[in-house]
C-alpha cells in the first residue's frame, strides 16, 4: 500500500518569516515549547541530513523522544521536510511517517502553515479518520505552542 497522507492548513498570528527563523533556530524548541520539549540534541547544521531529537516531558504523555531527519530546508519558499525516524505512536505501528510544513504570507504579520504528513502502517491498512485527526492534532498543538511563544515575545525572531 502506498503511503496516506493527512494535511490541514494553519492560520498563524506570526509572519512566516519570524516563525522560520525561529524553526531555523535549533535550540528555541524547549523555550518555546516549554512543558513538552525539555531538550534538544542536533546532528549537522540544519540542512538536509541534518538529525533533531527532542527529548520530551513524560508528563506530557506523548512518548520520551522524537527524532527526525530534514529532507527539505528551502528558506526561500520557508519549506521543512523531515522525516521521523522515531517516535512514539497512539495511532498504530508506523512503518514510515514523514512531515512537511509550508510557510506562507497572509497579511501583515500573519501566515498560514500547511502541514502535511505522510505515514505507512505496518500492516498496511489505513487509519480512521479520527485517529488522522489526532497526527493532525499533534503538529498543529505544537505548532500554536510556538506560536504563542512569539507573539508573548514580540522581540524575538523579528
Amino acid at each position: 500500500m502506498a503511503p496516506a497522507c493527512v494535511s490541514d492548513d494553519l492560520a498563524v498570528a506570526v509572519s512566516a518569516e519570524r516563525l522560520w527563523k525561529l524553526f531555523m533556530d535549533s535550540y528555541a524548541m524547549p523555550k518555546a515549547c516549554a512543558g513538552l520539549v525539555d531538550a534538544i540534541e542536533v546532528e549537522g547544521d540544519g540542512s538536509p541530513g541534518t538529525v533533531y531529537t527532542l527529548k520530551l516531558n513524560p508528563g506530557a504523555g506523548v512518548g520520551s523522544t522524537y527524532k527526525t531527519r530534514v529532507v527539505v530546508c528551502d528558506g526561500a519558499t520557508h519549506v521543512l521536510k523531515s522525516e521521523v525516524l522515531e517516535a512514539e505512536s497512539t495511532v498504530g505501528k508506523l512503518k514510515s511517517h514523514s512531515t512537511e510544513t509550508k510557510l506562507e504570507a497572509a497579511g501583515d504579520g500573519s501566515c498560514v502553515a500547511k502541514l502535511k504528513v505522510e505515514y505507512e502502517l505496518e500492516d498496511g491498512s489505513s487509519l480512521t479518520p479520527e485517529k488522522e485527526k489526532t497526527i493532525i492534532d499533534g503538529y498543529a498543538g505544537m505548532l500554536k505552542m510556538i506560536e504563542a511563544y512569539l507573539v508573548a515575545h514580540p522581540a524575538e525572531y523579528a
